[in-house]
């Protein structure tokens, strides 16, 4: 905290109180007594002794009484007794300093090093405080921070003023600004708190001065202004004139003030807090806007105030209404009011944990009346701000009320009455929350080593109460199940609706702590059934609204806390929350397996459901958890089944649960659970059919999934889903990824068949084979006689569906793919066969020399050359219709010359040896055709040539000149040719100059 204190007009709510200087009157009676250390018992002792009566005593006045009230009720006060209320008023629990020096409520070995409280308990356990001094109520000392590589040692001297248990004002020679105390405070904190008796400790000093004559009295003013001359100087001598002036007003106050006697009757007992330090931090963290660092310091502020709520800190209050007044001068507020525009999301999680902490407090049953009224009047006062934004974090009028809008829309519907149109769960004050807390805080076991454990709760009995084993932790749990149970109608907008899943998960993640013992497990069945059977007030009733907020993740916490207790219970209530009612009248056989399904079923009249996403995820997870405690269960298991069946209508969910049970049915180092992989199977053949028509980017990883799921369950399986395909699969997936897996080796060396097995799997593979390649030739063909090649009569049967649809339905592409299978398998005919089937489909323009399918144009003229001169001879026709490309033609007679045709051997035939002739057919057609296209080629390039392409066209014109001397007369005709471009382009002089350098 802050070292010093501006003087400033004290706040109507906050009022500080000043370090203490009340005036003193007159001495007490003195007499021996013991020391400090006489009869304490001190926490840090090895061995305790009883404590006396005296300090018992003692403890209690320190504690409670202000020391002007116990010299005002007692008119002798032996010198012991103000010794031990004196020893005993400074704080004696070192969690109440870590709160006012870390954000943490508990601090740890090995955490939050960084912190005041950690370094100021290194500086304690390495002998940095010295000089320490207990004056009455004033405890001083000096800290040294040891020297580190960039700075020098330093010693700083700390004051602190203390009353009633707490510490009043601190001040340090560091000159620390902040909200927390400084290492140098809490170091001197700890030191008086664990080494008591180490502290010289001495009465008020206007108690020493009192012992004082004139002479000892001068003598002490005289050296302490001479050793501190240039600090009180001329302060002493200013009080010295108004101590000799009779008209001074110091002359008409009896007594004297003492920094050192405690404070006074009407002063406020409470821990010292900077107040401008707060409300400069709340105010810089608020200007930070959105980022991230800000939010989560002033969740940490607020967690502060909460814990200071805790132990009954009043300046829990104090802090939160600081804080409060800086959220109110936010100029953001003034800017969204303006536009009409809601605040961030962020703004408005901080607003709703303001607003809850106020319930705290107002709702605190130890404040007393009087201040009840003022902090309800400041909070009507900021309400009637016109910047103070609503509960739901928004500005505008315009928004419906969720509760006119909907009443007179649920009589016209006739549906199912429901009067909770405000829920518990979700409300920006969160009442479920802040009771429970209530609650459960009585029940508490708290620990005070420090470790970051789970709450420890017992029960604790309510008083006059009529059941004997009401407690108030069965209390906390019936409010919590009762607001989760409660039917609600889905609030409007993302926040609103992202706020209720929120809330759950915090109430449920509450419930969660609570260990359920039978009182406990008693109420949770009383309640659990009072929700079956509750009506439409009920989320879990028989009926519901469309609009109602799904039960899924109450029921999932309810399934499992009532599952060792009562299963029938807990699965009637998890199959009762499994409904999703608001998209129960719109899904249809479609997927809807995208949250903006769920956002455009609802009509316009209603909230949208923004939050459809996260409440499906929800519901499927409910549903996992059913099935996994449904394992070896057939009964529970087809129950769940067809719940989820009827229930979810996202296809990506239900793969999940498929997935989810094919991994709990199949464990690693036991059998399988053939009863759960059945339901895993069944899902999956579901997810099949839902996604059969729709788009879906994990389809291939789906089908996958199924024929492995298959594979597990086992023959009749593969066999069932092989003979169903055409409603599970595509033509395409059937046989590239069904067929295909169910045939490998691997498949069936898992399944360990026998030789009449493989067969029957072989043969529904061939029969979906080919009945995929009459659907989908274009993509099944290949796949089907890849999967027939062992049975002849199947394959005949694809090759024979090939060959009927290769003049219609299929590209040139796949005829020349499913060619070259067939001559990789030997067949080289079909394969010629099907190559020329393909030509007849491909079209080469004059320019395309780049094309992909050049490469199976020369592939299919090689296969035709080595089959012999009669195939070659029945495919020249075909490549020079489709082929006008001048290099590609060029490329094929040139290998057709280089060697003799009919190398491959084709039994039964005879090969001549000879190389073929170009003036002869079938080669002198090509060698005509690859001429004239290059003329042609050469015309249209001088059409539109550059000079930057001249180069590359008398190179063009070179590979030309090689086709054309092909011929028995070809250097004629070329050199006719380079006449007529000379004559016809004889503008383009430039490249004219270049052909007759080159050709003449």
């Amino acid at each position: 905290m802050a070292e010093g204190r501006r003087e400033q007009p004290p706040h109507p709510l906050l009022s500080l109180p000043p370090a203490s200087k009340r005036a003193c009157f007159r001495p007490a009676p003195r007499g021996p007594g013991p020391g400090p250390g006489h009869g304490s018992g001190l926490p840090g002792s090895r061995y305790r002794s009883p404590e006396s009566l005296l300090d018992c005593a003692a403890k209690a006045v320190a504690d409670k009484w202000a020391f002007e009230r116990v010299e005002e009720r007692f008119e002798r006060i032996p010198e012991p007794v103000q010794r031990r209320i004196v020893y005993w008023s400074f704080p004696r629990n070192e969690k109440e300093i870590c709160m006012y020096s870390s954000f943490q409520c508990r601090v740890t070995v090995g955490t939050g090093d960084g912190l005041p409280f950690r370094r100021g308990i290194r500086l304690l356990e390495t002998g940095c405080v010295e000089n320490v001094l207990q004056v009455g109520f004033h405890l001083s000392g000096t800290v040294t921070e040891p020297a580190t590589p960039s700075e020098p040692e330093i010693t700083h001297k700390v004051a602190i003023s203390f009353d009633r248990c707490k510490i009043t004002s601190v001040t340090c020679g560091c000159g620390n600004r902040d909200i927390f105390y400084c290492a140098h405070v809490v170091a001197l904190s700890l030191y008086r708190i664990r080494k008591p008796e180490q502290v010289k400790l001495r009465l008020p000093i206007s108690e020493t001065l009192f012992q004082m004559n004139r002479d000892q009295l001068q003598k002490l003013v005289q050296y302490l202004i001479t050793a501190h001359h240039t600090e009180v100087l001329p302060t002493a001598q200013k009080l010295a004139d108004e101590i000799l002036s009779s008209n001074s007003e110091i002359n008409q106050v009896h007594g004297a003030p003492d920094p050192t006697a405690g404070a006074s009757i009407d002063d406020d007992n409470c821990w010292h807090l900077d107040e401008d330090q707060v409300r400069e931090q709340v105010k810089q963290f608020l200007s930070q806007g959105g980022y991230y660092g800000s939010g989560k310091q002033l969740n940490s502020m607020f967690a502060k105030v909460r814990e200071m709520l805790r132990m009954r800190d009043s300046n829990g209050a104090r802090m939160l209404t600081l804080i409060t007044e800086q959220f109110m001068a936010d100029p953001r507020l003034s800017l969204w009011r303006q536009q009409g525009t809601g605040m961030t999301d962020k703004c408005r999680q901080l607003w709703d944990e303001l607003g809850a902490l106020w319930v705290c407090v107002v709702l605190n049953p130890h404040c007393k009346s009087e201040e009840k009224s003022s902090w309800l009047k400041q909070l009507k006062k900021w309400g009637d701000m016109d910047v103070c934004p609503l509960e739901d974090g928004n500005y505008g009028s315009e928004l419906p009320n969720i509760t006119n809008t909907l009443c007179p829309e649920l009589l016209q519907r006739g549906a199912t009455s429901t009067t909770n149109l405000e829920g518990w769960v979700g409300h920006p004050l969160d009442p479920i929350g802040c009771l429970f807390i209530t609650l459960t805080e009585t029940c508490r076991m708290d620990d005070d080593n420090g470790d970051p454990r789970p709450p420890v709760y017992h029960h604790v009995p309510v008083w006059g109460s009529s059941d004997g084993g009401e407690s108030y932790l069965t209390l906390a749990l019936e409010v919590a199940l009762m607001g989760m149970g409660q039917q609600r109608i889905m609030p409007e907008g993302l926040y609103a609706q992202d706020k209720v899943c929120r809330n759950e998960e915090q109430i449920v993640a509450k419930l969660q702590e609570l260990d359920l013992d039978d009182l406990l497990v008693q109420t949770l069945r009383k309640q659990a059934i009072q929700l079956l059977e509750a009506g439409p007030f009920s989320g879990l009733g028989e009926v519901i609204h469309r609009e109602s907020v799904p039960m899924h993740t109450f029921a999932k916490y309810l399934f499992s806390a009532l599952l060792p207790h009562d299963a029938d219970l807990a699965y009637k209530v998890a199959l009762r929350a499994m409904r999703l009612p608001v998209l129960e009248s719109s899904a249809g056989s479609g997927d809807v397996g995208h949250p903006h399904h769920g956002i455009s079923i609802v009509p316009s009249r209603y909230p949208r459901w923004f939050t459809l996403g996260h409440l499906e995820s929800q519901q499927c997870e409910l549903a996992s958890t059913m099935l996994t405690a449904a394992k070896g269960d057939m009964l529970r298991l087809r129950t769940v089944l067809e719940v989820i069946q009827k229930n979810i209508h996202s296809s990506s969910l239900i793969f999940k649960l498929a997935q989810d049970a094919f991994k709990i049915a199949t464990p690693a180092e036991s059998p399988p659970d053939i009863t759960l992989l059945n339901v895993a199977l069944e899902l999956g053949l579901q997810v099949m059919r839902m996604t059969l028509s729709t788009l879906n980017w994990r389809r291939r990883e789906m089908v996958r999934w199924l024929v492995t799921c298959a594979t597990e369950v086992g023959l009749r399986a593969l066999v069932s889903i092989l003979q169903s395909w055409y409603t599970l699969f595509t033509p395409t997936e059937a046989t590239s990824i069904v067929a295909a897996t169910v045939m490998s080796h691997n498949t069936i060396l898992r399944l360990s068949l026998d030789y009449p097995q493989r067969e029957e799997l072989a043969s529904c593979a061939r029969t979906l084979a080919l009945q995929c390649a009459m659907k989908d030739p274009q993509n099944c063909a290949l796949s089907a006689l890849t999967l027939c090649e062992k049975d002849h009569i199947a394959f005949e049967t694809a090759y024979q569906i090939v060959i009927d649809a290769a003049s219609t339905g299929m590209t040139y592409s796949q005829l020349f793919t499913i060619a070259r299978y067939m001559e990789h398998r030997g067949y080289p005919l079909r394969s010629f066969k099907l190559a020329s089937l393909a030509m007849t489909h491909l079209n080469l323009a004059y320019n395309q020399d780049t094309h992909p399918a050049i490469n199976d144009v020369l592939w299919a003229c090689a296969l035709s050359h080595s089959l012999g001169k009669n195939e070659l001879a029945a495919i020249i026709p075909l490549v020079v219709k489709s082929v006008h490309c001048a290099t590609v033609l060029s490329d094929i007679l040139r290998r057709c010359t280089m060697t003799a045709p009919g190398l491959a051997g084709i039994p039964g035939r005879r090969n001549s040896g000879k190389l073929m002739s170009t003036d002869k057919a079938p080669l002198r057609q090509l060698l005509d055709a690859t001429i004239s296209a290059y003329i042609n080629t050469t015309h249209s390039r001088l059409t539109h040539i550059s000079p930057r392409h001249y180069g590359e066209f008398i190179e063009f014109l070179s590979k030309a000149r090689e086709t054309f001397l092909l011929a028995q007369d070809g250097h004629i005709q070329f050199a006719q040719f380079i006449d007529n471009l000379k004559q016809i382009y004889k503008g383009k002089k430039k490249l004219m100059m270049l052909v007759r350098e080159r050709f003449g």
